[in-house]
């Protein structure tokens, strides 16, 4: 069935709702697009972190950054600072930044661990290891975070980076609504109390408690948790993920900001049963404590985010329950779900608004290309999302299951599930070969997976032999002036707070 769509009717507002009638009023000025919106309806509004995808979602929609900071108390981020997740004790980054080449003679990784290796066994290892310093000191956003200091990428320096932002979600929603009504979208205020089918199955209308009528030939279902169209009108069925991701509970909670400096970077703490976030914005610092309600209660879970806060509170924490997996399919009929009415993947990376951004991105694609929509299209775009969610699954998974930690059930647990088959042969390629083996629709480059590998000590049985083709000495001066020359670059830059205050100060 070819079906052409002119009235869009996208249900909720929220992030993903005022994302997805930003992007359809100016990708597709034609459309007539309505946003039906209550706000007796609460949003997921804790503070938000993101990665480097979002930039492009901006400047496609013509978001101008400082406007954006400045509505939202946004700070830059440079990627994520995991503490305690390979023992109590250790930390390391997983920054958007490169490690160099990740495959061949040269590989930073490769020569890194052959230094690293050759000199633990000389005597004196202890001050030769030091010197050498951790594979996160080559990488140039890794050191940024570690001193607190920001700048706009800029290769010809050697600041060849990526990076994305912190902010308030309840406040980027509003300021993506003023955009989106200004390029000729439509909010109408109301619940919804029916939903009208068509003889097809589709929806045809929305009733609203006051008893308007909101007709549409395109409805995105972008009413949260519930996911009212897709899941409770429709009844797609879910895909649950809580097998291998566990953790169905967070408490979320804004504190004062202290005087530390502003950090340019999420920070995730593991803890006994799960993990904390740490998200700095410019007028509070947002925590959460993620959890699994099958290895710890809620009041202790609770009492652990209160003694990881490192300000008073402005508030009571709230608390969240959701399930981790996603709809088998994302558009059904003339409904198309996105954000958590489409499914959800624990925050540890930041996936949920570039889980968004794919599904606006392809919905574009098929309605901006296309005269007429047909069940093939459709089929694509399902099969697509499902890749998304899959690779993002398997790499939040990949940081639980190299865990060293051994101290609780939870952690014993992670360590010793079966993972996917995707991931395990990931896994298995790297481990025996050392290749960064890569699918289609991946969401995380080659040197993001090398960070955790390395951040989590698990390292390849062997490594390639023409790393030898390299001279030990000539590798060994080649990685000392690497790290030198990024220290020294570092040490000229602004902090991340004057940074962020020179562009706010822009008009």
């Amino acid at each position: 069935m070819h079906v052409n769509y002119s009235r869009i009717v996208v249900l909720g507002g929220g992030t993903s709702g005022w994302m997805a009638a930003l992007a359809l009023a100016t990708g597709l000025p034609r459309a007539r697009v309505t946003v039906v919106e209550s706000e007796d309806v609460g949003i997921v509004g804790v503070g938000e972190a993101t990665f480097p995808s979002i930039r492009a979602f901006h400047d496609i929609v013509g978001v101008n950054e400082a406007d954006f900071l400045r509505a939202t108390n946004g700070t830059y981020k440079l990627g994520v600072q995991f503490v305690d997740w390979l023992q109590q004790g250790s930390d390391y980054y997983h920054t958007f930044g490169s490690l160099g080449d990740t495959d061949g003679a040269g590989a930073l990784w490769g020569q890194y661990v052959r230094a690293y290796d050759a000199a633990s066994r000389e005597p004196g290892a202890t001050q030769m290891l030091g010197a050498l310093g951790a594979l996160g000191e080559q990488c140039l956003p890794a050191v940024m975070g570690m001193q607190n200091r920001f700048c706009m990428p800029d290769p010809q320096r050697g600041a060849d980076f990526a990076y994305s932002y912190h902010f308030d979600a309840a406040l980027y929603g509003p300021f993506l609504r003023k955009l989106a009504i200004n390029h000729g979208a439509t909010r109408i205020e109301g619940k919804v109390v029916e939903v009208a089918r068509r003889p097809d199955g589709g929806v045809a209308s929305l009733r609203l408690a006051d008893g308007r009528e909101i007709a549409g030939d395109l409805f995105i279902d972008c009413s949260g948790f519930a996911s009212l169209l897709l899941g409770k009108t429709l009844g797609e069925p879910f895909i649950d993920y809580s097998h291998w991701l566990p953790v169905d509970r967070a408490w979320a909670c804004p504190a004062e900001r202290d005087a530390a400096p502003l950090t340019p970077y999420t920070r995730a703490t593991a803890l006994e049963a799960g993990w904390s976030w740490r998200i700095p914005l410019r007028s509070r610092t947002g925590f959460g404590h993620v959890f699994s309600s099958r290895h710890i209660d809620e009041e202790r879970a609770r009492a652990q985010l209160l003694a990881h806060m490192d300000g008073p509170p402005l508030g009571e924490p709230r608390l969240l329950r959701f399930t981790t997996g996603h709809r088998a399919r994302f558009w059904v009929n003339n409904v198309v779900a996105l954000g958590l009415a489409s499914g959800f993947l624990e925050p540890l990376e930041s996936t949920s608004i570039y889980l968004v951004q794919m599904g606006i991105g392809r919905l574009m694609t098929a309605l901006q290309n296309n005269e007429s929509i047909g069940d093939d299209i459709k089929r694509s775009y399902n099969a697509g999302l499902v890749r998304h969610y899959e690779r993002c699954r398997d790499f939040i998974i990949l940081h639980y299951n190299l865990t060293g930690r051994r101290d609780s059930q939870f952690w014993r647990d992670m360590a010793n599930m079966a993972v996917p088959d995707t991931l395990a042969f990931k896994m298995h390629v790297w481990r025996q070969s050392g290749l960064l083996h890569q699918y289609d629709e991946e969401a995380f480059y080659p040197t993001s997976w090398l960070a955790i590998y390395a951040g989590m000590n698990h390292w390849p049985e062997r490594c390639d032999p023409r790393y030898a083709e390299v001279p030990g000495d000539a590798s060994a001066r080649w990685l000392s002036e690497r790290r030198a020359k990024v220290a020294q670059l570092v040490g000229t830059l602004p902090t991340h707070e004057r940074f962020l205050d020179l562009v706010l100060a822009q008009r």
